[in-house]
């Protein structure tokens, strides 16, 4: 009996034949889909990410800014960041497609509710990135780091959703107001720096710890953006009862000039378990993927 010649259930393949999409979707930001996808060259599956770039209505400046980071992020070579393997246009449906590691088991906000005893040296671990990006020649910023950026991927803990990243300029400072309201620095609304990235991550502590989303006693954005800008400090953080917890994480959420920036924060005493771990790339966590769009 001749082979049965057997193919996959692709909804579509890339150009080079080499990804094929299924109809499986794992995730939708604003304008991103993710779609679950096989690479069939390494026999693995992978997240196949499409952008509509019909939602730019034209806009031609944010699409240039969106190639234009995509050019820079796949030539990212860092362990901590997840690979973006392959990248294209499709001009007749008017889509960016991009092919990254897939992410197997949700955001850590989710990841969290599902294993409530998830370690605080755990969360140490998967705070490992920024110090790459920040360092990074031209720096980049997230802007827009929050649980729901976080994505489990086995026991590894990964950074993803850079759709606000910016990069920083020679001067240094960025001027426009991007992000997800309880997680942003006050500096935000104003100038500022990479260290609105240490801020956000001290929020993502707080939630970890807490189980509660940073202002949630606040009913709008109105509130919050007031609280903040006044210096009011989360009523959650109230509820930390470990003191080297509470203490980094105001360590964190400071002001910028006594905030410590990535490179300082991985000597913080907090963070003494697991240094050699950090510096010496032990183990196998990532802690960044890095995605352009939501």
């Amino acid at each position: 009996m001749p082979p049965v010649d057997i193919k996959e259930p692709f909804v579509e393949v890339d150009p080079t034949g080499r990804y094929g999409r299924y109809a499986d979707l794992l995730g939708t930001g604003t304008v991103k889909k993710v779609y679950r996808a096989f690479d069939q060259h390494e026999g693995l599956e992978v997240a196949w990410n499409q952008v509509n770039l019909s939602n730019f209505n034209d806009n031609h400046s944010e699409t240039d800014c969106l190639f234009l980071e995509v050019k820079l992020l796949k030539n990212l070579r860092n362990k901590n960041i997840i690979r973006l393997f392959h990248v294209w246009r499709d001009v007749e449906r008017n889509r960016l497609n991009f092919i990254t590691e897939i992410c197997t088991s949700g955001n850590l906000r989710q990841y969290r509710k599902k294993h409530r005893h998830v370690s605080i040296n755990a969360l140490k671990k998967w705070s490992k990135g920024l110090h790459y990006l920040h360092t990074h020649k031209p720096c980049i910023i997230h802007r827009d780091l929050n649980c729901s950026n976080f994505f489990i991927n086995g026991n590894v803990g990964e950074i993803g959703d850079f759709g606000l990243a910016t990069i920083m300029d020679k001067t240094y400072v960025a001027h426009s107001v991007q992000g997800t309201p309880e997680y942003m620095a006050p500096e935000l609304y104003e100038e500022y720096t990479e260290l609105v990235d240490i801020y956000s991550y001290g929020m993502c502590v707080l939630e970890m710890v807490t189980m509660e989303i940073p202002y949630s006693e606040c009913d709008n954005v109105g509130k919050i953006y007031k609280k903040v800008m006044a210096g009011v400090m989360p009523k959650s953080l109230s509820k930390v009862e470990d003191p080297e917890v509470k203490a980094f994480i105001k360590k964190c959420i400071g002001k910028p000039r006594a905030r410590p920036s990535a490179a300082q924060l991985l000597k913080d005493p907090f963070f003494a378990q697991v240094v050699d771990d950090i510096t010496n790339g032990g183990g196998n966590s990532k802690s960044l993927v890095v995605f352009v769009f939501d």
